[in-house]
């Protein structure tokens, strides 16, 4: 059983445990106050740079970390990076102010299952923790914008051949919900789009994962461009 799965099959009554690291008490304490207030969230530790995340990590257990991505000693990336081959059971969701590509790509290089920024209301933030707690990512809309834009500029000049990056056992619902990834829209969305629900398009997406070698959402919207879905 992954890490993932181990955890959605944690007993309902039982909170979710998140570690909230910003360098800035002025905000990190009113989002831990909040976050406690949220129902099924037990914020277990507050952290002012990374050597404290991984500390608090240590200490256990922890489910999801609240990771910011600008802090002295140890910054956020680096700190997600350590996490990920330290504590892979741990997701990470950064709430940061900076949406610049070189953050979006490092954090999510790094391991970092959402990104979200710091305009992102209650409601975002604790959906975005339960659903990195779940194995599902979660980004930002901006995030997903800078995403598109930067997987384009990537892309081939027309009329070059587009390398076969999907592989042929893809069915076609598979190859709409990427398509639909590939566009923007979150998995509400592409319910919506489909008229299915959004449990079911969790398990496309956790198919077309595993069948194309897709590692999370950002390598999708890139796959699903490069593959001329998008």
């Amino acid at each position: 059983m992954t890490a993932p799965e181990a955890r959605q099959q944690q007993l309902p009554d039982t909170p979710l445990k998140v570690v909230v690291a910003d360098d800035q008490a002025a905000v990190r304490e009113p989002l831990a106050a909040v976050l406690a207030l949220a129902g099924g969230i037990e914020v277990v530790a507050a952290a002012a740079n990374g050597t404290e995340v991984l500390a608090a990590v240590a200490a256990g257990p922890v489910d999801v970390v609240l990771m910011d991505l600008r802090m002295p000693v140890m910054d956020g990336i680096e700190t997600t990076r350590r996490l990920a081959g330290e504590h892979p059971e741990v997701a990470v969701v950064v709430l940061t102010t900076f949406a610049d590509d070189d953050s979006i790509l490092g954090a999510l290089g790094a391991g970092a299952r959402g990104y979200l920024t710091k305009n992102a209301g209650r409601q975002d933030i604790t959906r975005a923790i339960r659903a990195a707690a779940a194995g599902q990512s979660v980004l930002d809309r901006e995030v997903q914008d800078r995403l598109l834009a930067t997987a384009r500029a990537q892309a081939p000049p027309a009329g070059r051949p587009l390398p076969p990056s999907l592989p042929e056992d893809l069915t076609p619902r598979e190859r709409e919900v990427l398509a639909l990834i590939g566009q923007g829209l979150p998995n509400r969305g592409i319910a919506e789009q489909l008229f299915i629900s959004e449990a079911t398009v969790k398990t496309h997406i956790n198919n077309l994962f595993a069948k194309a070698g897709i590692r999370d959402r950002a390598d999708a919207v890139r796959r699903a461009i490069a593959s001329g879905l998008a």
